[in-house]
């Protein structure tokens, strides 16, 4: 029988601890081509801008070298090499450049992101900004910001208001024609909507300092990590229809189920 993490206080300790040596291997990499003006960027699409750098390839591949030294038998998702089938029934999902739009512009809202999924989805999960020296973290109970020496407890908004609400998102264009009338539902619903900020802006929702972030077209290593973080900071993370979201999709994080409500009975209007 394979053990479970919500029981087995070792497996546990172990996986954070590997999330932990996860971030530690791929964070030299990305710095070392953040703000560089030798960083090469290719065009995934034929049609359209997707960027990808050698920074992102070669933090997944430190990435995926820990997991084969320290959880070989884990199954991997990975945004540049794909999937590699595993035995434990736990999955390691990684982004190790979530947001390079913003990191070849020179903007620290990129970051790392990194999940370890059981059967049922996200079971704990890692947003790491290593320019600004900030990793979110979430999962088992516990959600924390670590920097420097500190450990700082995490905890979204408790603001249930939605005329008071801060939205983020990262694109203006969300998704299709209909995905974005229902989101201007929401944003004309809002105090203030901010653009363009990646997977910190789930690191934001995490720490208290906005109310919601809603997207759409995401991968599974889009939105895994941020769901653990959040989940375990107190919010709210599902589809745009309330379910699960974990596979990818269109999600919407909310500080408190009040404003995931809100959002969802807006996002459905149409």
């Amino acid at each position: 029988m394979l053990s479970d993490p919500k029981t087995d206080a070792d497996l546990r300790h172990a996986l954070i601890a590997t999330a932990h040596a996860l971030a530690d291997a791929a964070a030299p990499v990305t710095l070392g081509g953040f703000r560089s003006a030798g960083l090469h960027t290719d065009n995934k699409l034929d049609r359209g801008f997707d960027p990808v750098t050698e920074a992102d390839r070669a933090a997944e591949r430190a990435m995926r070298d820990e997991l084969a030294r320290l959880r070989p038998d884990d199954a991997i998702l990975g945004e540049e090499y794909g999937h590699k089938a595993g035995t434990t029934g736990l999955t390691w999902v990684l982004d190790p450049i979530d947001g390079t739009r913003g990191y070849i512009s020179g903007t620290p809202t990129w970051g790392t992101l990194i999940a370890v999924n059981g059967t049922q989805g996200p079971i704990f999960g890692l947003i790491d900004q290593p320019y600004t020296g900030e990793r979110f973290v979430g999962g088992f109970g516990n959600a924390q910001l670590l920097r420097d020496q500190s450990r700082i407890a995490l905890r979204t908004k408790v603001n249930d208001a939605l005329g008071a609400a801060i939205l983020f998102t990262t694109f203006p264009e969300i998704g299709t024609p209909q995905d974005r009338e229902a989101f201007t539902r929401v944003a004309d619903s809002c105090r203030l909507v901010r653009y363009g900020m990646d997977c910190y802006a789930y690191a934001l929702l995490a720490a208290g300092q906005i109310d919601l972030v809603i997207e759409a077209g995401l991968n599974a290593y889009d939105i895994a990590a941020p769901i653990a973080v959040i989940e375990a900071a107190g919010g709210v993370v599902t589809n745009w229809e309330g379910g699960p979201v974990h596979d990818g999709g269109r999600a919407v994080a909310a500080a408190n189920p009040a404003l995931h409500r809100a959002a969802l009975d807006l996002l459905a209007a149409g």
